[in-house]
């Protein structure tokens, strides 16, 4: 990716822990943070990463302190607990929620339409699966592309922010394909050009 990133990750996870285990090997200083020290992990990080289940992101975003500058990646799926609808969708997301709730950050979706196992493993034959992320920033875009590359998949850059309103259903696919149609996690999307 070329620079070394300071980057907290609140949620410790499968899809925090393999971004700390794929991140670290590539050189960026993790933090992770906890429900009582998440202020503490963002305070000198540049980046933070929000990887907690869609019914503590708010709680998680709150106690990170102050994320005015900072590039937020919303990796959370607004998910029934039965994980088989969404609790807020076509009308808005759950990363313009995030957004709300951490003012003056600059929000990205990322890392929610495969599951987490699949980070650092998303080679399928000749291809890689993709990565697709969303944000109003072009620069917080640009980091967030890098550190996609730097967990293996093919980063996509679908466009605003909004976006996340098909970025999200999309994970819900995954999700059915894997738990209720009972085809496991080895699939992924690809989006085909020509």
């Amino acid at each position: 990716m070329g620079q070394n990133l300071k980057i907290a990750i609140l949620g410790a996870g499968n899809v925090g822990g393999a971004l700390g285990r794929l991140w670290t090997a590539k050189g960026h200083e993790i933090k992770l943070g906890k429900r009582d020290a998440n202020a503490e992990a963002v305070s000198g990080a540049s980046v933070v990463a929000l990887c907690v289940p869609w019914q503590a992101a708010e709680e998680a975003i709150k106690s990170a302190g102050d994320l005015s500058g900072k590039v937020l990646i919303d990796c959370v799926n607004p998910l029934s607990p039965d994980m088989k609808s969404l609790l807020v969708g076509t009308t808005t997301s759950a990363a313009e929620q995030a957004s709300k709730w951490a003012k003056g950050a600059k929000v990205v979706k990322a890392f929610n339409t495969i599951g987490a196992p699949l980070f650092g493993n998303a080679q399928f034959g000749a291809q890689k699966a993709d990565g697709f992320f969303c944000g109003d920033d072009q620069a917080a875009k640009d980091i967030v592309r890098g550190l996609i590359e730097d967990a293996g998949l093919d980063p996509v850059d679908v466009g605003p922010l909004t976006n996340a309103r098909l970025l999200e259903p999309l994970a819900l696919l995954w999700i059915d394909l894997a738990v209720n149609q009972k085809q496991g996690i080895n699939h992924g999307f690809k989006l085909l050009r020509r």
